[in-house]
Formats: C-alpha cells, sequence, structure tokens
C-alpha cells in the first residue's frame, strides 16, 4: 500500500525516455523516435501517451515582454495498457516536423530558440512521468542560400528568437501562432545605410517566403516579403534580396 501512495505522487512512478534516432533535423522533415517506459515499484495502468512539439517564445503584454512554452504540434496515442513493477516496453513511432518549426542550429549568434519534443505518460491515479528533448533542427539549402547571400551583402547574423503572433506577407502567412526571427546587423564592411535586418523564413511545402523588416538610419522601419523557389541559390538569393531591399 505504501509503495501505491509513493507512486501515486511521483515517487518511484512509471517513467518514460525518448530516443530521437535522427542527430540532424529539418523543418518538414519525417523522423523515427523511440519511446522507452520503465516501470516503477507497482504495477500502473497507462492510459495513453502524449508528445508535444513546444518553442519558447517572446510574449508581450502591455509594456511588458515574457516568455512562454507554446505547443506547435501534438501527437495523441490512446492506447491503454497496464505496466508491470520493473518492466520495461518498447515502441517505435515517426513523426514529422511542421514546415515552420524554428531553426536551432544557427551560424554563432544569441541564439535564444529552444524546440523540444515532450513526452507525457497518462498514469491513472498517478503523477505524469514524463520527459523532455531538445531537438536539432537545422536551415534547409534554400534557407542556407538566403543567410549566406545575406552575409554575402555585408550582413552578419546577431541574434535569433522567436515571437508569439502571425507573420503575413505578399501571398502567405504563418500558421503556428508563432515566428522566428533572425537579426542581422551590418558587418565591419558592410552596407551604412542600414541599422539593421529582421529575416522571418515561412517555408512552404513549393516555395520559400520571407519576411523583411528593414531599420534604416534616418528613414525608420520598414518591411518587404519575397517569394523564391526552393532551388534557389545563393547568386539567385543575393540578386532577390538586393533588388527587394534597394541595396
Amino acid at each position: 500500500m505504501f509503495s501505491k501512495l509513493m507512486a501515486s505522487v511521483g515517487i518511484g512512478a512509471a517513467k518514460v525516455d525518448t530516443i530521437i534516432h535522427t542527430e540532424r533535423l529539418y523543418p518538414g522533415q519525417p523522423f523515427d523516435i523511440e519511446i522507452v517506459i520503465e516501470g516503477g515499484k507497482v504495477d500502473q495502468q497507462i492510459n495513453g501517451l502524449t508528445l508535444a512539439l513546444m518553442v519558447q517564445a517572446e510574449v508581450e503584454s502591455g509594456d511588458h515582454e515574457g516568455l512562454q512554452s507554446l505547443v506547435l504540434h501534438d501527437w495523441h496515442l490512446n492506447e491503454s495498457f497496464t505496466i508491470g513493477a520493473g518492466e520495461i516496453v518498447r515502441d517505435s513511432f515517426q513523426l514529422q516536423l511542421p514546415l515552420e518549426t524554428p531553426l536551432t542550429l544557427l551560424p554563432r549568434c544569441r541564439n535564444q530558440t529552444h524546440v523540444w519534443l515532450q513526452t507525457g505518460l497518462d498514469i491513472a491515479s498517478g503523477v505524469d512521468g514524463s520527459d523532455k528533448d531538445f531537438l536539432p533542427v537545422a536551415p534547409v539549402p534554400a534557407m542556407s542560400n538566403v543567410m549566406a547571400a545575406i552575409e554575402g551583402l555585408g550582413f552578419a547574423l546577431y541574434s535569433a528568437d522567436v515571437e508569439k503572433g502571425q507573420l503575413r506577407g505578399s501571398g502567405f502567412y504563418s500558421t503556428l501562432g508563432c515566428y522566428q526571427e533572425l537579426e542581422y546587423r551590418p558587418a565591419s564592411f558592410g552596407n551604412i545605410a542600414i541599422k539593421e535586418l529582421e529575416l522571418s523564413f515561412v517555408l512552404a511545402d513549393n516555395a520559400l517566403h520571407l519576411l523583411v523588416e528593414v531599420d534604416r538610419h534616418f528613414r525608420g522601419d520598414g518591411f518587404t516579403s519575397l517569394t523564391l523557389p526552393l532551388t534557389v541559390s545563393i547568386e539567385q538569393a543575393a540578386t532577390a534580396l538586393r533588388q527587394a531591399l534597394r541595396l
């Protein structure tokens, strides 16, 4: 009886561990995971399993800013079973990242982007034994080429973060309830007319959309958006950006 009471408050209860079998992930990519559930000190009823793709986003409320954990996507497995004391149960699944998943693997900068997979057990009469795994999300080739083009135009990546809200550009909009901003500043040899650029990607199945906020010295902020093919080269991206930003 004592062991059951302890397990009901999370001590000696079943635990879950999520193993991600892909070292580098990309937005829109399927990836394989293995779920390992380890029984605690007593038999327990598992009513289901929840997987949530999470991100930490900046939220503005009046004059204040704070951080909030947002769910980008979730998966629910409602299969019920009993796991015995000390028993180990393994199962494999394939998940897919949303196309607009923020990037976490970026060149050296003040990277404040955190994306993780939260795995939770629905334990009958017990505390959720959860697991949290941070994900390595890299830019797809078209994004990498755009970023290289911006550097070639004389800007360096300064910081990256995620903000709660929605983006709208010419013919596109974001859908996840948040968006990532990559802040660029002129390099030592860069464009002195522009104070900073804030770049956001909205990846689609057949195109890469960009929304760029331009902060110019003495002229304030302005927005421009453009759409590029997924096959865009560094040179093509540089030409498009030069024209859009009037460099």
